[in-house]
C-alpha cells in the first residue's frame, strides 16, 4: 500500500514539476509572437509608405523579410 502512495506522489510531483517547467516557455514564446508580428507590421508599413502612389508591389528582399518572419 505504501508503494502505490509513494508511486502516485512521485507521478503529482513529476506532473507539477513540469507543469511549472512549461511556463516560461509559454511566456517566452507569446512575446517572441508579439514581437515578429510587430516587425511584420513595421515592414509593411514601410513598403506601403515607399509606394503610396501606386499599387503596393512587394520587392524579393520584403517578400523574404515576410516569409523569415
Amino acid at each position: 500500500m505504501a508503494g502505490i502512495m509513494s508511486a502516485v506522489i512521485l507521478s503529482m510531483l513529476y506532473k507539477v514539476t513540469r507543469g511549472l517547467l512549461s511556463v516560461p516557455g509559454v511566456l517566452l514564446r507569446r512575446n517572441t509572437a508579439r514581437d515578429a508580428e510587430l516587425l511584420v507590421l513595421r515592414h509593411e508599413s514601410a513598403v506601403l509608405r515607399r509606394q503610396i502612389t501606386g499599387p503596393v508591389r512587394y520587392e524579393s528582399a520584403d517578400r523574404f523579410w515576410l516569409a523569415s518572419l
